[in-house]
């Protein structure tokens, strides 16, 4: 087995490492002289010699991210084990069909790869980095994936770290294409409806994934409704709201080039449509603007509004206002979807900011669902820092 540097925790510093937590702080560390390099994978060791787990190390508050609690080296045939296991849960779960082909392969400490993502758009795999590691093992990754993945589904393969790493020096995380990159259709279809992905300069890989059921829940109570999709992004919730009958669909969002891509995608499901209509422009002034029941189903789904602990506070007090507004301006009867997508949000704080601003504005809400990140997602118990997305479906008097 080839060998790794060793990494030694404090006293009394083991305890959440034998509860299989994948996450080493740096201040349960025993400083050495000579540190490990960057991305480098390392062996923690406890105090007393025993060992915990073998990962990799960076500099930083998480300064090591564990792979495995077994001493085994971390390798293609890793990798490829890995893969394998995080595939056959998609094909379990039915992500793949003639109607589906848009679901994420590999959700980080999910699927037991902290710091990896892959999310998969047709026979397009993009890779994001979010650890050095996972930057210096991606040619294991790529060349296990390519094992993994049948040769039909898998044809190109598109690397998307720019955003997502840490800069150090001497590293390159361009983006741009591992595999494949001639003929590349960027078009995915979701539930049966189709979108361009923009994994060259758009958001996270190129579009939320996530919201894949909430959006086909939101369908459900679309028919005959006046819908308002605030922070539109790519417009998943416009389409399928047009799809479920609304009756108009107005889209909005800050960025122009959200607001085209949304277009963009209208006119791919349905041509010309005149229930909709995109505006770029500021959401909380939109709303502000807008009158009183012009619209009796409202989507809030904000960028995450805290991305530290430290920011939590202000957050708290955005989607209370956010919200706020939401509650004064959707008409009686109506139906708000609420969401926040910021992982240092607990649920128990974004349901009371929810609460806070349904009891200022004095109207009767009820919760009709409580909903969260899909199946494709998935939550390593160990680690509940991995539930990151917190839905309302609110019924609003």
């Amino acid at each position: 087995m080839k060998m790794y540097q060793e990494i030694v925790l404090k006293p009394k510093k083991d305890e959440s490492l034998r509860r299989f937590h994948p996450w080493v702080f740096s201040g349960a560390i025993v400083p050495t002289a000579v540190m490990p390099a960057e991305g480098e994978v390392v062996r923690v060791l406890a105090a007393d010699g025993s060992f915990l787990g073998v990962g990799h190390y960076q500099a930083g508050s998480i300064s090591v991210r564990i792979l495995s609690f077994r001493d085994e080296p971390i390798d293609r045939s890793f990798y490829r084990t890995a893969l394998t296991c995080a595939y056959r849960l998609r094909r379990q779960l039915q992500l793949v069909r003639s109607d589906q082909n848009t679901y994420r392969l590999v959700h980080g400490e999910g699927d037991y790869l902290p710091g990896l993502i892959i999310d998969m758009y047709g026979d397009t795999a993009v890779i994001q980095a979010h650890s050095v590691g996972m930057h210096r093992d991606l040619e294991q990754i790529t060349s296990a994936l390519k094992e993994v993945m049948p040769s039909g589904e898998l044809k190109h393969i598109f690397y998307k770290s720019e955003g997502t790493l840490p800069f150090k020096a001497g590293l390159a995380a361009e983006d741009g294409y591992l595999w494949g990159g001639e003929e590349v259709e960027a078009i995915a279809l979701e539930n049966g409806l189709r979108f361009h992905i923009d994994w060259l300069k758009g958001q996270k890989t190129g579009f939320f994934v996530d919201q894949r059921e909430n959006r086909k829940l939101l369908e459900q109570y679309a028919a005959g409704r006046r819908v308002l999709n605030m922070f539109c992004y790519t417009g998943g919730f416009s389409v399928y709201a047009l799809r479920g009958g609304a009756v108009r669909v107005d889209s909005v969002d800050s960025s122009s080039r959200a607001v085209s891509l949304t277009n963009r995608n209208i006119v791919l499901n349905f041509g010309e449509e005149p229930r909709h209509n995109a505006f770029a422009e500021d959401a909380f002034r939109f709303l502000k603007e807008i009158p009183e029941g012009k619209y009796d189903l409202i989507v809030l789904d904000p960028p995450a509004f805290a991305k530290h602990r430290g920011a939590v506070n202000h957050a708290l007090q955005g989607y209370k206002k956010l919200n706020l507004s939401a509650f004064g301006k959707i008409a009686p009867g109506g139906i708000l979807f609420t969401f926040s997508c910021s992982q240092v949000i607990t649920r128990e704080q974004f349901r009371l900011a929810v609460f806070s601003a349904a009891a200022i504005s004095g109207r009767k809400v009820r919760i009709l669902h409580q909903l969260t990140q899909p199946a494709d997602h998935p939550i390593n118990i160990y680690h509940p820092e991995g539930e990151y997305l917190k839905g309302l479906v609110l019924q609003v008097e």
